[in-house]
């Protein structure tokens, strides 16, 4: 069995193995959530005990509801391949004839990432905020703003070594929880009565201005997203099982800083922070610690998490082509260095204007609950396509809804205290997935083909055409042609309308994203036996489009069963077994007379051309630096002049 199936085998099963590892990289998001989001609700609001036992109810429900049932129970299984996540989701659904679906996975995408710019400054300025118990008025900016910076700086060395350490980090941190949540239990057994849903519906009905406190309260479920798109990493088995010890300790905890208010109810509580208020003073110095540890890895969790969006996009070409790191051999690992200091940039910027953890809050939450929404529309297609009954289908979507829509409903009271934010990130971010879909649209619709096969007589003769001096013994073409009886009329234009291009072998390569993440296969086509060879590329969107590498294997194989011949064809070195040179052809298709067109696709390609130019280039995104290529300027398209008709004297 290879490498590759003995770890798929793996993730169809749990393991303890496989438990400890979701118990590091899935749940830091979820799992630091104790350390601010209570404390959210009562840091200006006066502590009584139906705020009390409604907050912590509306914890319970929701992590239960939203997480246990929505993602647990019914996202998990709505895989793709094994993969999860928004755009994993949406690869699956894709072919459905459902007019612009896609829309509503980049919604969701871009509202994922906007959060990922927001969730490591808040989880690791929360637990260095601890230290201010130990020395008051600390400024833990420089501190937080340093970790920051150090874990974005490693993030290039991949995270393989200290990956091994998470597990039994967040295996300690959650222990921890549960200890503290028990302690403080124990001496008020009367919060046990949150269990009950009614007292979350009365205090969001009955107590005043209790609703918008829902806005701090979601932030207990803000990694849910995150444990659905994590699931290609560690399995759905290993997830079932560690979310059980993982739901069981936050409870626990909850329901003990319930305990702790319950004792000490009267004003609010400020700037104190109620999770290290649990904590006794001898061990308040090992806690922070590991509480740091653990917004780290949370925040870890969360730039992987944006790295691996980032290149399902890429792959599904819903974003710019940028460059593409493999740091280490561990399956999905990736590093984007542009996106990992744009997300640096932005976390330090959002500790700056923010510099406290509370004011962070108002800023977090909102994008996630768009993200959640959007999920819910995708799962409703699922559901659907799976052909569950349609009042089940209208039942969940219908109840989703509006516990989705009520929360971000209360967050967008958080709007104008910080809440634009995460709405101004979302909403950039959106538009450079927007402008590059259309502007990639519009220059599709611009692109002419023309059937290969009125050429082929035309290139054999100019292959075996000594009176043309040769280009190169074997040249190659990337098309964009999904059928292979077609082609760019920009290809013919390079071979036979600029300086013709002589050549022994022409090969025509074509890449086809699959829904399967991890396809790896080709199939060839010899179009003309030994002169015009087209190789179709099948690769997941999670692969990466090394095309050096993978032709030069492509290539290898055929010569191995004698389909080819690349020995070069020079007199002086056949005799040799000297094999003939190659070269990649790029066409930078450029656009005449731009100014003919619409508004709005003259706005879309420019702003198109410009993503392109800040991204990597086509060499660069498909593996061919080391390659000997070219690049030349096409036409995509020469409109029609009529007005331009000249009349001869």
């Amino acid at each position: 069995m290879t490498t590759s199936a003995s770890s798929s085998a793996a993730l169809r099963r749990a393991t303890p193995a496989g438990v400890l590892v979701a118990l590091g990289i899935v749940y830091g998001d979820i799992g630091t959530s104790p350390l601010y989001t209570v404390r959210g609700v009562f840091a200006s609001r006066p502590v009584t005990e139906d705020v009390v036992l409604g907050t912590i109810s509306c914890v319970i429900w929701t992590l239960t509801l939203l997480t246990t049932v929505k993602y647990v129970l019914i996202a998990l299984r709505a895989d793709n391949h094994g993969e999860g996540g928004i755009l994993a989701l949406y690869a699956r659904l894709r072919r459905l004839p459902v007019r612009r679906l896609y829309l509503v996975a980049i919604v969701g995408a871009a509202a994922l990432l906007a959060d990922g710019i927001i969730t490591p400054p808040i989880s690791v300025a929360s637990a260095i905020e601890g230290l201010r118990i130990l020395r008051p008025g600390l400024n833990t900016v420089p501190i937080v703003i340093g970790i920051l910076v150090a874990l974005f700086a490693f993030q290039q060395f991949g995270t393989q070594i200290i990956g091994k350490l998470f597990g039994p980090v967040m295996t300690v941190f959650f222990s921890m929880l549960a200890v503290l949540g028990v302690y403080h239990l124990g001496q008020d057994l009367s919060i046990l009565r949150a269990f009950n849903p009614y007292y979350a519906l009365h205090m969001v009905t009955q107590v005043p201005g209790a609703f918008w406190l829902l806005g701090s309260i979601f932030l207990c479920s803000t990694g849910a997203e995150a444990l659905y798109a994590d699931m290609g990493h560690v399995g759905r088995p290993n997830i079932y099982l560690s979310w059980t010890f993982v739901k069981t300790c936050l409870v626990l905890n909850y329901l003990g800083q319930g305990a702790w208010l319950l004792q000490h109810l009267g004003p609010p509580l400020g700037e104190q922070n109620l999770f290290f208020l649990l904590i006794p003073q001898w061990a308040l110095l090992p806690a922070i610690g590991l509480c740091t540890l653990a917004t780290i890895i949370a925040s870890q969790a969360l730039i992987s998490g944006s790295f691996t969006l980032v290149i399902e996009a890429l792959r599904l070409h819903f974003w710019p082509k940028v460059k593409v790191d493999y740091p280490t051999e561990l399956r999905g690992q990736a590093y984007v260095p542009s996106l990992n200091w744009l997300l640096c940039a932005g976390c330090v910027g959002v500790v700056l204007y923010f510099r406290e953890s509370g004011n962070m809050e108002a800023a977090f939450g909102l994008a996630v609950t768009v993200t959640m929404l959007m999920t819910t529309a995708l799962l409703a297609f699922y559901l659907r396509m799976r052909r569950v009954n349609g009042l089940w289908i209208a039942l969940l979507i219908g109840t989703y809804v509006l516990i989705e829509g009520s929360y971000l409903v209360a967050n967008l009271a958080k709007f104008t205290h910080g809440g634009w934010l995460s709405v101004l990130l979302g909403a950039v971010i959106l538009l450079v997935m927007l402008s590059w879909i259309v502007g990639q649209r519009v220059r599709n619709d611009l692109t002419e083909f023309t059937p290969l096969a009125e050429y082929l007589p035309l290139l054999q003769e100019l292959s075996n055409d000594a009176s043309v001096p040769k280009y190169a013994t074997h040249l190659v073409y990337l098309t964009k042609s999904d059928d292979a009886r077609q082609v760019e009329n920009g290809i013919i234009h390079s071979i036979f309308k600029k300086r013709p291009k002589r050549a022994d072998v022409y090969y025509l390569i074509h890449v086809h994203t699959t829904d399967d993440p991890y396809t790896r296969r080709y199939h060839v086509t010899h179009v003309l036996p030994n002169e015009l060879v087209r190789i179709d590329f099948y690769l997941g969107f999670r692969i990466d489009h090394a095309l050096n590498y993978m032709f030069r294997q492509v290539v290898t194989e055929l010569v191995r069963n004698g389909e080819v011949d690349i020995t070069s064809r020079y007199e002086s070195l056949r005799g040799q077994d000297v094999t003939g040179d190659f070269q990649f052809v790029i066409l930078n298709k450029t656009l005449p007379y731009e100014y003919l067109l619409r508004g709005w696709q003259r706005l879309a390609l420019r702003l198109h051309g410009w993503l392109k130019r800040l991204g990597a280039s086509e060499t660069e995104s498909f593996g061919l630096d080391n390659s000997s290529f070219v690049i030349e300027n096409v036409p995509l398209h020469m409109p029609a002049r009529p007005e331009l008709q000249l009349e001869r004297d």
